[in-house]
């Protein structure tokens, strides 16, 4: 199992890391800059001696006074002990060479055969030099034969590799305490930084079922951490709004659901008290079937609100003429407008696309709700119109006003308006507007309500 860093760890290692490389990369350059110093310090020297041999040398005019020009060079580096040299004669043969030295005499011909005037370093046993060839004329006439000199010069450079490697211990010592001081530095600045998300943690550790208004504090995080406290509101929003819902849909539920179960309880003790003739026993189960199917038609009302939470797919999808729905439901509901004495009436024609059941059944829902709460003579109109890509649906019955409160609320499972109206057999279950927002929100729709003096109006908005 692959092991888990916390971001305080990550970020420190990767400080200490970047610190690392930098202050590496920073001795380097320094080192390098040092060493280059030591061989311009030594170049420069050397050209100087260089100098003070080629005066030597430009003095001698004759083959013979090649031996004292040996001598002569000998004593001019006298006091000189980090400095060695060798001549050679144009014969090859050596004039002069410092005791003790060994010289790599091939390196240094193949130098001046070349013409070079190049720095060249070379370890003679312990010791370490930087050395410069140079072919020096003498003063000898040609007629007298060579007049060229080669003439070595070299610094011992010991003490230089001594300082760099005291120097690079030192430097590199420096560097570790100052990565590991970076380091330090970082852990605690990372360790500082995310204070706002530990907070934000045990905030959020405090969110509970009966604690679901908890929210995280926006104003007092840093801006990167702002969208994260946000959205994180805006989920714990989401959670208690779907949380309230749901409490309130289990007690609404288990109160409808009391109602039914009293009554057949109740009825069938009453029944069972006492022998009663067949006729009461009839009556009595009659009574119950009323209730068992009010039980029924609210279980399967629930069981297409669980679809619908769960995304409501359409089982099919045709073209719907609006209109003849409307007049084959008017039809169904004619005996009980007729009884009541309220007349229906339909204007206007569209067409929508979806599934034909669905929509008879949240038409057919509005119809029932308006028969309701239509007082007897009273009017119940639909309107049909189709304008730019939507098409509407507006149910309009007379009657009493709703209370403005009480609107955004209409489509809620179990919600009355009239919270004193006790349950019948006779009404609905409490969820045909939430089935008629559900089946329109299947289609792509919104339902809309408004309600005065002059009536009520459920309008359904589809896509054409």
């Amino acid at each position: 199992m692959k092991s888990k860093w916390s971001i305080t760890t990550r970020l420190t290692l990767l400080f200490a890391i970047v610190s690392s490389g930098v202050l590496l990369a920073f001795s380097g350059i320094v080192i390098s800059a040092i060493e280059k110093h030591f061989v311009e310090q030594d170049t420069d020297a050397l050209h100087g001696k260089m100098v003070l041999v080629e005066s030597a040398v430009a003095r001698v005019r004759a083959p013979q006074e090649l031996q004292a020009l040996g001598q002569l060079l000998h004593d001019a580096f006298v006091g000189h002990d980090d400095l060695v040299m060798l001549a050679l004669a144009p014969d090859g043969t050596t004039l002069h060479a410092s005791a003790g030295i060994d010289f790599p005499l091939d390196q240094i011909r193949r130098i001046a055969s070349a013409g070079r005037v190049d720095t060249f370093d070379w370890q003679a046993g312990k010791q370490a030099y930087r050395g410069l060839v140079k072919t020096i004329r003498s003063s000898i006439p040609p007629a007298a034969g060579s007049s060229s000199i080669v003439v070595a010069i070299a610094i011992d450079i010991d003490h230089h590799a001594t300082f760099m490697a005291r120097f690079g211990k030192t430097l590199s010592a420096l560097a570790a305490a100052a990565a590991l001081t970076c380091g330090l530095l970082g852990w605690l600045i990372a360790h500082r930084s995310l204070a706002p998300l530990r907070q934000m943690k045990e905030q959020a550790s405090a969110v509970t079922a009966n604690r679901l208004d908890t929210r995280l504090p926006e104003a007092s995080i840093p801006v990167e951490l702002a969208g994260l406290a946000e959205t994180l509101n805006q989920m714990l929003e989401r959670l208690e709004d779907a949380f309230k819902r749901l409490s309130d849909f289990s007690s609404d539920l288990a109160h409808e659901l009391r109602t039914p179960i009293t009554n057949l309880t109740t009825q069938t003790q009453v029944a069972l008290s006492i022998p009663r003739d067949a006729q009461s026993y009839r009556e009595t189960l009659g009574s119950n079937a009323e209730e068992f199917e009010h039980l029924s038609r609210m279980i399967s009302d629930m069981l297409f609100l669980a679809k619908a939470d769960h995304g409501l797919m359409l089982p099919s999808s045709t073209s719907i003429g609006i209109e003849q729905e409307v007049v084959e439901l008017f039809d169904f509901y004619d005996a009980l407008a007729e009884e009541r004495q309220v007349t229906l009436s339909v204007d206007g024609d569209g067409q929508i696309t979806g599934d034909r059941l669905m929509f008879r059944r949240a038409i057919s829902n509005l119809l029932s709700n308006a028969l309701r709460h239509t007082p007897m003579k009273g009017r119940i109109s639909v309107h049909i119109q189709s304008a730019g890509s939507q098409t509407s649906v507006t149910v309009e019955n007379t009657g009493q006003a709703i209370a403005a409160e009480d609107l955004p609320y209409l489509f809620d499972r179990f919600y009355r308006a009239d919270k004193a109206r006790t349950h019948t057999s006779s009404e609905g279950t409490g969820l045909g507007l939430a089935i008629t927002k559900a089946i329109v929100t299947a289609h792509r729709g919104r339902v809309e309500v408004t309600s005065d003096s002059s009536g009520t109006r459920f309008t359904l908005i589809f896509p054409r």
